[in-house]
């Protein structure tokens, strides 16, 4: 059996079982502790489970700390990424931008980007497209009020999103699941990301690599529906060779 295989019927057992145990795994495949380890380590370091004493566990689910929390978190690492993302986006672009440290880590790079369109629904986002130098013309959209995020929510949101189209949808992410996709650790943040990018030609997440280890509950986008990753530094196996699967250009 190739590795890749039994490393796929390992995290199935995961998903069914929750736990597995090298012991067990070694028996069930007739192969080494070694072996095992070997592949525990590296669906690890894709962020597919998490490892522990003696074998691995299902990843569980990531709760976000406060805005001005993760302001604190990673703080260089979403600098760059707003810095690379520059190579994406060009004068006169219109984008979508949904709220987040990381994107608003985006904002302050592309904020000197001249005569962009941005939508938004994050509050603090506006303000530096608004006060930037490339002078952005700035839709920011209204709905209920989430103080802590700064940012507004619901069905409002979502029906003035829909009368837009943009070139791009920057969105920021709590996860990245090899099997899933794009995630959010929020049901309203997640539903406005799918509005955004549904109304954008081309769909741009942008990540921390902290991301790649992570599960969260909610969708925004399956990998064959992202375009592009942008993110701090080259992503795990097996994200690479996922990525140039699905098509999406990581930069």
């Amino acid at each position: 059996m190739k590795p890749e295989e039994r490393q796929a019927q390992i995290l199935a057992a995961i998903d069914r079982d929750g736990e597995v145990a090298v012991p067990d795994l070694a028996r069930r495949f007739d192969v080494s502790t070694e072996t095992i380890r070997r592949d525990l380590g590296q669906l690890a370091r894709g962020g597919a489970v998490q490892k522990v004493h003696g074998g691995a566990r299902r990843l569980r689910l990531h709760v976000e700390n406060s805005f001005e929390e993760r302001m604190s978190e990673q703080a260089g690492e979403k600098a760059v990424i707003g810095q690379k993302l520059r190579q994406v986006i060009a004068p006169g672009d219109s984008l979508f931008i949904d709220t987040g440290t990381t994107t608003l880590a985006c904002a302050r790079a592309l904020a000197e980007v001249a005569d962009l369109t941005v939508i938004t629904n994050s509050l603090r986002i506006a303000r530096v497209f608004a006060h930037g130098s490339g002078h952005a013309q700035v839709f920011l959209t209204g709905g209920a009020y989430a103080p802590d995020n700064g940012e507004t929510v619901g069905p409002m949101v979502l029906a003035q999103i829909a009368q837009f189209r943009a070139d791009h949808a920057v969105i920021g992410v709590a996860a990245l699941d090899p099997a899933a996709g794009a995630l959010d650790a929020d049901p309203d943040e997640a539903a406005i990301a799918r509005a955004m990018c549904a109304a954008a030609r081309q769909t741009v997440v942008v990540a921390g690599s902290a991301k790649f280890a992570r599960r969260a509950a909610h969708l925004v986008c399956p990998l064959p529906q992202m375009e592009v990753l942008v993110a701090d530094v080259p992503p795990p196996d097996p994200w690479p060779a996922l990525l140039a699967t699905a098509s999406v250009r990581l930069i």
